[in-house]
């Protein structure tokens, strides 16, 4: 685990700082002409994100997120990885994997022309190999400018073929939930978690009244969030990612939780790009995978 002193050397004058944030977490604070946002070193979390033509943040975070050490942070792009959801035979395993939960490493930082890039790199240790006991480096590169993107790469560097489910687990601000409209999944088929997984096909664009909890499977192509209310279209291109998991706890799941507040969900739609399901991924020995996105928002 690096400490503050050791990230300086990653800072870059006028556009990348890092400071100790809530909790004791370390932070990277982005600024430059195209964009604003934030990374915990935890988790190699992007926790904000909006571009300077916005008014209102592009990624979402709780006002109730718990900043913790071990603790995932409500909101942001949480990084699931090595598998997604609960664990295929360990019900002990933490959901969704380890990753968004431990601290990454800085290993390179660039600026210039309006963007400010940050890569970061998952260490091996003690919580990884009971877990995960395979040689799988996995860095996650993430590039600030009027657009925010984020490429998660993984190297399966052992002798045989693993099974790897992963996501970027995005949080986007909406103004008001019932007014908004997802579209790019007409023609999809989805797993309904909300009625034991019941697989359906999405035959118009998605509107919303509450919990919702859905894995499109084989759903490659770029989605929009039109939110009327703001006037604006967030959108969500992305590759190296064949599923698309839509979900918002509702007013009950999100008072369970705890790290919302009451009217918290309404403000909120995750929309993320992943390999999970039907799609889980098989690395070949020696074979790199990516899964890249780029959000970004215009006027609707």
């Amino acid at each position: 685990m690096q400490d503050l002193a050791a990230l300086q050397a990653f800072a870059i004058p006028g556009q990348l700082t890092f400071r100790s944030g809530p909790g004791g977490l370390i932070f990277a604070d982005i600024e430059n002409p195209g964009g604003v946002a934030s990374v915990c070193m935890q988790g190699a979390h992007c926790t904000t994100f909006r571009p300077r033509a916005q008014s209102e943040p592009v990624v979402w975070l709780s006002e109730s997120a718990r900043f913790a050490s071990g603790r995932s942070i409500r909101g942001g792009v949480p990084v699931c990885w090595p598998w997604f959801g609960a664990h295929p035979t360990e019900e002990t395993f933490p959901a969704h994997g380890f990753a968004r939960a431990l601290s990454w490493d800085v290993v390179d930082s660039a600026g210039g022309q309006g963007a400010t890039e940050l890569c970061l790199r998952l260490p091996p240790g003690a919580t990884t190999r009971a877990q995960w006991p395979h040689d799988t480096p996995v860095e996650l590169r993430i590039r600030v400018a009027d657009t925010l993107e984020i490429a998660l790469t993984t190297r399966n560097a052992t002798a045989i073929p693993l099974s790897v489910g992963e996501a970027l687990h995005a949080y986007f601000y909406v103004r008001d939930l019932a007014e908004v409209e997802l579209d790019g999944l007409e023609g999809c088929t989805y797993l309904d978690k909300t009625e034991g997984f019941a697989r359906k096909r999405q035959d118009a664009p998605l509107r919303f009244d509450g919990e919702i909890d859905r894995v499109y499977v084989h759903a490659w192509g770029e989605c929009a969030i039109v939110d009327a209310r703001l006037r604006r279209r967030i959108r969500i291109a992305k590759q190296g990612s064949a599923s698309t998991v839509v979900w918002n706890p509702g007013h009950d799941k999100a008072a369970a939780l705890g790290d919302f507040t009451p009217t918290g969900w309404r403000n909120m739609l995750c929309v993320e790009s992943a390999n999970a399901a039907d799609d889980v991924l098989t690395l070949k020995p020696g074979q790199t995978h990516t899964l890249a996105v780029r959000y970004s928002a215009e006027a609707a």
